[in-house]
């Protein structure tokens, strides 16, 4: 079996647009639809045709072109059973722990609720690829909407359980100012600062700055790493739960500037 053909592109302002293409068969999923021209142009460049959408979460940056790519290619979209009567042009309704074929596939399910109440995630173990949108970002996560600081710990960490050799698809590109509060928290992290060069030459020159795996992340991404001394230190939380620490992460991270 070949391997997929995944492409990413930049949408709107600083989505992440993402296709899924297997060769072999034709499929194609779109993770999200956040614009369905710039999906639609993407897909004509390389003469693909849509046949799924897989659907994370019911924020209008990522399920505003559902419908007008159903209509235009007659795709299946998949998504959140918890939000389900918020994903527009929804037919298969998926949840944690669930898992489907696709192209001859397996891909899982992750409930990741923080973000939003039912965000998901889906993984395609085969591919070594996580596609997470806005519960995990390179060097963040996401801001606390609709769930508790709890289970967005808990949604943000059960990744750690993923091989480090696994490609993570963020859902935007945030990873610059990202990087600067991640230096704030640990800045002695070697692996750290040199991710966050590589990071500000990338944006110079107006590149993406993701996919990246989960390995690299556990080394630099503050929200990852709650058993840092240095983090522990820096918040003055040398004896908290790591469920403390990342909420204190996440509230100065909602707060910096």
């Amino acid at each position: 079996m070949s391997h997929l053909d995944v492409h990413q592109f930049i949408c709107r302002s600083d989505n992440y647009g993402v296709l899924v293409h297997d060769h072999q068969s034709g499929a194609t999923a779109a993770i999200d639809a956040p614009d369905a021209d710039a999906i639609e142009r993407e897909l004509k460049k390389r003469g693909w045709q849509l046949t799924h959408i897989f659907t994370t979460h019911h924020h209008p940056d990522h399920v505003e072109g559902n419908l007008e790519l159903k209509e235009k290619y007659g795709c299946t979209i998949i998504g959140p059973r918890n939000e389900a009567e918020k994903i527009p042009g929804i037919k298969t309704q998926v949840a944690g722990g669930d898992s489907f074929k696709w192209a001859g596939r397996e891909v899982k399910v992750y409930d990741c609720p923080g973000h939003t109440r039912g965000h998901i995630a889906y993984s395609i173990p085969s591919e070594y690829c996580l596609f997470a949108a806005d519960t995990l970002f390179s060097l963040g996560c996401g801001r606390v909407f609709e769930g508790t600081l709890e289970e967005m710990y808990n949604s943000v960490n059960q990744f750690k359980t993923l091989s480090p050799s696994t490609y993570l698809y963020c859902g935007h590109e945030y990873t610059e100012s990202n990087a600067r509060f991640a230096l704030s928290v640990e800045p002695g992290n070697r692996a750290l600062q040199q991710r966050a060069a590589e990071v500000t030459s990338l944006r110079k020159e107006d590149k993406m700055t993701c996919p990246t795996t989960l390995g690299d992340e556990m080394k630099t991404n503050p929200f990852l790493r709650c058993d840092s001394a240095e983090i522990r230190r820096n918040l003055s939380l040398a004896e908290a739960s790591e469920a403390e620490v990342f909420a204190e992460l996440r509230r100065r991270k909602d707060n910096f500037k």
